[in-house]
């Protein structure tokens, strides 16, 4: 049954996501990483989706206090083929998936839209919506 946009991922994708974000946070939070960089960071693995086909799979990361951030994903991007034979080899898949690190933006983002709701003009804008 092939997925259709506006479906989104189904069930088994967003599951089999969940297990691989687990996995690798047990492995960062263990220390299993032999990387100087990684040592000194806590490193959250914040959200990892899997291409429909789960062959591929963007880890979402952001270091504590988003400090380093450059630093720990190029230590990652390092320590890939680690990382994917140890997920691999905690999961029970057909193919070991292609892990890809990105940098996870949505708490910068979320950031700037509170700041921008918290900006005095747009506060009276939307307590004029309220008065109404």
């Amino acid at each position: 049954m092939a997925v259709t946009p506006s479906e989104g991922p189904s069930v088994r994708v967003l599951r089999v996501g969940e297990q691989v974000r687990h996995i690798l946070s047990e492995i960062l939070a263990r220390g299993d990483v032999h990387d100087d960089v990684l040592a000194k960071h806590v490193v959250s693995v914040t959200e990892v989706r899997m291409s429909p086909d789960l062959r591929h799979a963007t880890a979402f990361i952001k270091p504590l206090l988003g400090r380093d951030e450059e630093a720990v994903l190029k230590a990652l991007r390092t320590n890939t083929a680690y990382l994917q034979r140890e997920v691999a080899s905690r999961m029970k898949l057909k193919y070991a998936a292609k892990i890809k690190f990105l940098a996870d933006d949505s708490f910068d983002e979320g950031s700037h839209i509170d700041k921008l709701l918290r900006n005095p003009k747009v506060a009276q804008d939307l307590g004029s919506d309220e008065a109404e």
